[in-house]
């Protein structure tokens, strides 16, 4: 099966209609984080949301880590998938399936060695899907996201054996090595934000050539 693909850093609605043309099943939209690209405030995420044709799905990425105020900030910006970048504490999943019953729930594991593994065994049965990224929670400042390096793709192999639910990979995925990432890891899709731009703009070559090496795949 073609793994579904996700654009974050979408910054428009013009970019978001872009990248659907060329085949996004899903968009990233980028709140406030400690660091990393494509952050845009939340009035302009609910706007691009708002235009997101079903079944296309507008992930928001939020740093936030307690339920209730993932909850508020969801409500505001109006995506159907939420995309946790951080971790949370175990009992706000429960807190956003009641509170937030139609919103799908997608948690970022940043790959760093095997205890990941067992961490992404555990989250897999209360959410909906996981995003494997190549972050560092643990530095001074959070790199949640958006290093464009590769991580350990022999764990990221391992994570989808073993998990309950779908699962995305993300960190330094391009056109060069796609086939390969979807050949090692098998995953259900793809997740990629710096690739397929050109001076910080979402470029339709790069998109096109993107999805041509997944489409050979």
């Amino acid at each position: 099966m073609t793994p579904r693909v996700k654009i974050c850093c979408i910054s428009s609605p013009e970019e978001a209609r872009l990248a659907i043309e060329h085949g996004a099943s899903a968009l990233g939209l980028v709140a406030e984080m400690p660091s990393g690209p494509g952050v845009i405030e939340d009035d302009l995420i609910a706007e691009i949301a708002a235009q997101i044709p079903p079944p296309i799905a507008s992930f928001l990425l939020t740093s936030r880590t307690d339920a209730d105020t993932i909850i508020e900030h969801v409500r505001s910006c109006r995506t159907n998938t939420v995309q946790l970048v951080d971790a949370v504490p175990s009992n706000v999943y429960a807190r956003l399936r009641k509170e937030l019953p139609a919103i799908k729930i997608v948690q970022v594991i940043h790959v760093i060695d095997d205890d990941n593994i067992a961490e992404a065994r555990a989250l897999s049965r209360q959410v909906d899907a996981l995003l494997l990224d190549s972050g560092n929670p643990t530095l001074q400042v959070k790199q949640l996201g958006g290093t464009g390096r590769v991580h350990d793709w022999s764990l990221s192999r391992r994570i989808v054996e073993d998990a309950r639910c779908p699962v995305f990979l993300a960190g330094g995925i391009n056109r060069t090595n796609v086939q390969r990432a979807i050949r090692e890891v098998r995953p259900y899709g793809l997740d990629l934000c710096s690739s397929v731009r050109s001076e910080n703009r979402l470029s339709a070559d790069k998109l096109r050539g993107f999805f041509e090496s997944v489409n050979a795949a």
